[in-house]
């Protein structure tokens, strides 16, 4: 079948049919089919890991989440980033009137149907966005929640230029290089490292026929490193924390202990006792205000601000965690909130309505008010020395 979106490669003794797609019209998932039917491959390889695959294939799947272990396990900020990529691509879909994934179901459908291998040949996106988070700094943090946060209330209107982009990407790498724009430095993780995965699961799928169907912007990157020797382990390893990030969090809370202790020595017991009462006014103000903007619980507030104090000064636990559990025990997440969480995602209204995303925005939320007033508070406590 001739088609500029059609490559046909040999690769040691194999055939591989490389389709790029788009999610901008049928035409994508209809050439999907059309190729698949013709070639009858002995594999069929989609841009999909398994939590990707399980969100489009069984839609109730949210219904299993246990929202207070992903607390605990300190995952609220991958689900969160998770969803609100999510929701950009349904807000996208939805404007064009199409199926998020629709040529990747095809694909598989038309797969099962002649009987062929089917591989998930994508990395796994929680793989890929924790091995962004652990090689970003503090600065570069911030900006990507805001920016994650800030795409909340994006695409409302799609403009001339974006249609013709979403013609060469699909909706997914849409959503990851909106992101990698605004910080280049992500673009590596976020894409780059994605070419060479699906470069090498493709490259060793079983079959002496084999149909991929990826991203159109993917395309070139998979044509360029195809049948190279690349390090798979490397790509899905996540990365340790340097000693200065493991040791950061204790070097900073001895500090601020110490910056108590010389008010002591320097200044008398009063001083010091100034200190640690605009301490912990001030960040269990800006502790409260994050759960407050987010309409938390009164007893969620108060407990993100009573705790605030105590968890500025201890790396191991932090007051949006401890807002969070609060909140999940006070505002339990029902069935219906995960019924509904594939429709509320949609809408910044949604967003905030729907108990488990506002469970997690408000994880995100008190943490980065309460990182804020830890920064207000240093400079004011410094001037009792």
């Amino acid at each position: 079948m001739e088609n500029e979106n059609v490559h046909r490669i040999n690769l040691d003794h194999r055939e591989i049919l490389l389709i790029g797609t788009a999610h901008v019209s049928r035409e994508s998932a209809d050439l999907v089919e059309r190729v698949i039917a013709d070639e009858k491959p002995d594999t069929v390889c989609v841009e999909l890991c398994k939590p990707r695959y399980d969100a489009i294939r069984q839609k109730d799947k949210w219904q299993e989440t246990n929202i207070v272990k992903v607390i605990r396990e300190k995952r609220a900020s991958i689900l969160l980033s998770q969803l609100i990529m999510a929701s950009l691509q349904r807000k996208i879909a939805q404007k064009f009137n199409i199926t998020p994934g629709e040529e990747m179901l095809r694909a598989i459908d038309r797969a099962d149907e002649i009987g062929a291998e089917i591989v998930l040949a994508d990395r796994e996106i929680r793989v890929t966005l924790l091995r962004t988070w652990r090689k970003m700094g503090f600065w570069s943090k911030m900006k990507f929640l805001s920016e994650v946060i800030l795409s909340l209330f994006a695409t409302e209107e799609i403009t001339e230029a974006e249609i013709e982009k979403l013609k060469q990407h699909d909706v997914l790498e849409l959503a990851l290089q909106t992101v990698s724009e605004k910080l280049p430095g992500l673009k590596i993780t976020l894409i780059d490292e994605r070419d060479l995965y699906l470069a090498h699961t493709i490259g060793h799928a079983a079959g002496a026929r084999i149909v991929a169907v990826v991203g159109a912007g993917h395309v070139p990157g998979i044509l360029k490193h195809l049948g190279e020797e690349i390090d798979i382990a490397a790509l899905n390893r996540i990365p340790e924390k340097g000693i200065w990030g493991r040791c950061a969090g204790w070097v900073f809370s001895l500090a601020i202990m110490g910056l108590f202790v010389a008010g002591f020595f320097s200044s008398g017991a009063q001083a010091s006792l100034k200190m640690l009462t605009w301490w912990a006014l001030i960040t269990a103000s800006f502790s409260g205000l994050g759960a407050l903007i987010l309409l938390a619980h009164p007893l969620t507030i108060a407990a993100s601000a009573l705790s605030a104090p105590i968890t500025t000064l201890h790396p191991l636990i932090a007051a949006g965690w401890v807002a969070g559990l609060a909140e999940a025990t006070l505002r339990k997440p029902q069935v219906k909130d995960f019924l509904r969480l594939s429709d509320d995602i949609i809408s910044v209204r949604g967003f905030f309505r729907n108990k488990i995303t506002r469970l997690l925005l408000l994880v995100a939320v008190v943490n980065l008010t309460t990182s804020i007033g830890t920064f207000v508070a240093i400079p004011v406590i410094m001037r009792f020395l």
